[in-house]
């Protein structure tokens, strides 16, 4: 019997059953892909990443993530956690400041930052951000989303947005509109298959105090109908606010952006903005809990 430790580490969040739950197989190297997705359908958490030697002498690890249904090429709050279990529970902390993984999209570095000696938090640097434009029909979109037509804060553009997967972002007036949305799951993941969309990603400036944006994320179209805290969509999002020029590209910007409250999963990620000299730099941070630690046993 082969038997492969397995983790469910709670991302951006320092509570049990709150953020977004991640699978994490720190040691996916006797795994085949096929293996990886049926351990991904069996855990059945929005993504999972399974942590694989490197081929880039850059790297340390590299890292395959898969949801339920399918690998995607990027996941924020999975690679949040990984960094976070690598750390806390495998004594990278004691040997480095930083984890960089390599993914389909290119090196993420994570590095750790210290509180009382102790990790406080955990920061991936994303990849550069783009923007792309979509010919959309807002009434059409406030109908697949399910909100008001007239809750869409027309201030800002739909766009699509990338820190390595494409997500379309709507703009919406209200925290309670956004709260309130009820999309209809089936043909808002025929939409974003069509456009190759990986999540759609609801925002606003409406926010609770103590933040600058609420989110809320939807991924029918990768098996996933709510994502509950996203790292890939609300770094995305991040290089949107700059590249749109919502936010003055020429200085550094701090945001603490909340997800998750529609579903009883409040979590919460600290992203910093940094001008370059044609694009971006975006960090997206937070921290997490390993909820639970187990063992996989597969045959040989």
């Amino acid at each position: 019997m082969k038997k492969i430790s397995v983790y469910h580490v709670d991302a951006f969040t320092q509570n049990p059953f709150e953020g977004n739950p991640a699978g994490v197989v720190p040691d996916a190297s006797e795994l085949t892909l096929t293996q990886m997705q049926q351990i991904a359908n069996e855990l059945n958490l929005p993504e999972s990443a399974f942590l694989l030697p490197a081929t880039d002498p850059k790297a340390d690890f590299r890292v395959r993530y898969f949801t339920p249904q399918e690998e995607i090429n990027f996941c924020g709050h999975a690679t949040v956690g990984s960094a976070w279990l690598l750390a806390t529970e495998y004594g990278w902390a004691e040997k480095a400041d930083q984890v960089v993984f390599e993914t389909n999209i290119g090196l993420i570095p994570v590095q750790w930052d210290y509180k009382n000696r102790s990790i406080s938090r955990v920061t991936m640097t994303q990849v550069s951000p783009q923007v792309q434009d979509i010919q959309l029909d807002p009434l059409v979109i406030a109908s697949l989303v399910g909100i008001d037509l007239d809750q869409l804060d027309d201030r800002f553009p739909i766009k699509l947005a990338s820190t390595g997967n494409w997500h379309l972002i709507i703009p919406v007036k209200t925290h309670a509109a956004i709260d309130a949305a009820k999309p209809n799951m089936e043909q808002l993941a025929s939409l974003n298959k069509k456009h190759n969309i990986s999540t759609t990603h609801l925002f606003t400036f409406d926010a609770k105090p103590g933040f600058d944006l609420y989110t809320r994320d939807f991924a029918p179209a990768v098996g996933i109908a709510e994502d509950p805290v996203t790292g890939a969509a609300n770094g995305a999002l991040a290089g949107y606010l700059v590249l749109e020029g919502i936010l003055n590209a020429e200085e550094t910007h701090h945001l603490t952006v909340g997800q998750g409250d529609a579903i009883g999963r409040p979590g919460k990620l600290f992203i910093t903005i940094i001008p370059t000299e044609f694009s971006a730099m975006i960090k997206v941070g937070g921290v997490a809990h390993v909820t639970l630690e187990g063992t996989l046993r597969l045959p040989e």
